[in-house]
């Protein structure tokens, strides 16, 4: 079976090996107290010209999103998101179980616009009986979104100031970060994103990682006593080198070579490659993704037939066919898409 329904389910990129081999049997201070974390986070703030922004290391990006939500908001806040977040839809309540609701809002290919944005904040302002609901206090926002799209500087300039004139923070969800990065659809860098967002992270993950998501604060305000946060929700880890250690073998000197970006970049074009056969054969593409995952509308007969040799995502019925995802990785190979591509060909 070749597997194509996540971008991870392999292991972790062999510079994160190589680095965590070369150091395993150095003493250092735990609870990413150590040169290692102090190194990666210099880097970070460099990468996204933020010498000021705070970064902290956590396991993963559930931990993350509840953590930096419940930090941020106050008991009778929520967070406005897409339909599609997947703080809504894939988080098992996690955010809710904090005491703070997802206020969703329809999103369009799984994105959200500053004027639903506003319009809410308006709304939820405009109630005479606004204090028996709950408040806004919080956007969220993943880049890629669920389907795999993206936001334009323009759009996510246009919620940046919507949520500085409403009040409200602006948080980005980058467990992709890299494949949207190094999309050739995309316009963000990473400095553009530390200084319209007041909180982000850098996807280690679904990235070339073992585990682990790099969140930069840029807000004051959500930094100070960050810490607090992290240990509450029991994400301070104990042997916390471990993470800094793995962004600095991914990220390296932070040129578009290093292999955060690298291996990225060659995910987005063999995710291109099995858009490019499925469209070949005349099956629709449910969404534009410019990224790693790739959401074909297939006949069933198809769909059984390639699930005899492909794991992949089925995403339900539309429009009289099945819709799947096909989503590829940092360690994708080549003969694999080539494999795909080729039985693509024979439906």
């Amino acid at each position: 079976m070749i597997r194509f329904e996540c971008d991870y389910g392999e292991g972790a990129a062999q510079p994160v090996l190589d680095l965590l081999q070369k150091t395993n049997l150095e003493q250092t201070p735990g609870y990413g107290e150590d040169e290692y974390c102090a190194r990666a986070r210099a880097l970070i703030r460099r990468l996204c010209r933020a010498p000021e922004a705070g970064v902290h290391f956590l396991v993963g990006a559930t931990q993350a999103n509840l953590t930096v939500i419940d930090a941020a908001l106050k008991p009778w806040q929520g967070v406005l998101c897409a339909d599609s977040g997947h703080i809504h839809v894939h988080e098992t309540g996690a955010v809710e179980a904090t005491g703070h609701k997802c206020l969703v809002l329809p999103g369009t290919d799984g994105k959200i616009t500053a004027a639903q944005v506003r319009a809410a904040f308006e709304a939820h302002r405009a109630n005479p009986t606004h204090e028996h609901e709950v408040q806004p206090g919080m956007v969220y926002i993943s880049n890629p979104t669920e389907w795999g799209t993206l936001y334009t500087k323009a759009e996510l300039t246009a919620l940046s100031e919507v949520c500085r004139a409403c009040g409200l923070y602006l948080f980005l969800d980058g467990a992709r970060m890299a494949y949207g990065l190094m999309s050739a659809a995309n316009d963000l860098t990473l400095a553009d994103i530390a200084a319209l967002c007041d909180a982000f992270y850098l996807g280690g993950t679904k990235c070339g990682a073992l585990f682990g998501e790099a969140l930069v604060l840029t807000h004051p305000a959500l930094d100070r006593d960050f810490r607090y946060a992290i240990k509450q929700h029991g994400g301070m880890l104990a042997k916390g080198r471990l993470l800094g250690l793995q962004f600095l073998a991914l990220l390296g000197d932070g040129s578009p070579d290093a292999p955060y970006f690298a291996m990225a970049a060659r995910a987005d074009a063999q995710a291109r490659r099995i858009a490019d056969a499925f469209a070949a054969r005349g099956c629709r593409m449910r969404y534009d993704s410019p990224t790693n995952q790739q959401f074909p509308i297939l006949p069933a007969a198809w769909a059984r037939a390639l699930a005899e040799r492909y794991a992949y995502s089925p995403m339900g019925t539309c429009e009289g066919g099945e819709l799947v995802r096909f989503c590829t990785s940092w360690a994708t190979r080549d003969e694999d898409v080539d494999a795909l591509v080729a039985d693509i060909a024979a439906l």
